[in-house]
């Protein structure tokens, strides 16, 4: 009877201590981002996902507050006025427009709400994130353009399409740049929060 030995090339143990690396330091990275970047909770909003990903996963809209600062033009916020007519500060509504208003915007955590900082300097636009405002909504309500993907595991049920009165909400976390890493989803009802293991 022959034995047959497995022969490793060297290069093959080096790319895969390589792999193994890169893979490792990834995980560390997101590890030690979410122990150190804001988390915030925010709604999310069930998106119908085209990218070829393998696996399943919930690709979400995530909900910000722009009510921080206005958009790209003034023309396009409608601010409640006093008897005088003079503008008061505060919330505003986005004014009527032929399509949605889109911006650039730079994400914070403040008052327990993702915020959404429109980018006035164009040179530093590229480093924010696309921001939709519905015309007649209010400032509170606008959208990540790009949407968070969620992996589930094979197993889970998914909590989309969700039942009359459910909002779906997602904990992420926001870094100095790029979209936010998304860490967990719960069901918010009249019976409460409903964490959500999907993992």
């Amino acid at each position: 009877m022959k034995l047959f030995r497995l022969s490793i090339a060297p290069a093959s143990v080096v790319l895969l201590v390589v792999q193994l690396a890169l893979v490792s330091s990834l995980a560390a990275s997101y590890a030690w981002q979410r122990h150190s970047y804001p988390r915030v909770w925010t709604r999310a909003y069930g998106y119908d996902p085209v990218l070829p990903l393998r696996g399943r996963y919930l690709s979400l809209q995530v909900a910000v507050d722009g009510c921080a600062s206005t958009l790209p033009s003034s023309k396009q916020a409608l601010f409640q006025r006093d008897y005088a007519g003079a503008i008061k500060p505060g919330p505003y509504a986005v004014g009527e427009a032929p399509q949605n208003i889109e911006f650039r915007a730079q994400l914070q955590v403040a008052n327990n709400t993702l915020q959404a900082v429109y980018i006035s300097d164009e040179s530093l636009r590229s480093k924010g994130q696309q921001v939709i405002a519905k015309p007649g909504e209010p400032c509170s309500q606008m959208l990540l353009a790009k949407p968070v993907d969620f992996f589930i595991a094979n197993d889970a049920r998914s909590p989309l399409p969700l039942a009359l009165g459910q909002e779906l909400w997602i904990e992420v976390t926001v870094p100095p740049v790029g979209p936010p890493r998304p860490l967990q989803l719960t069901i918010n009802d009249s019976k409460g929060w409903k964490p959500l293991n999907l993992r």
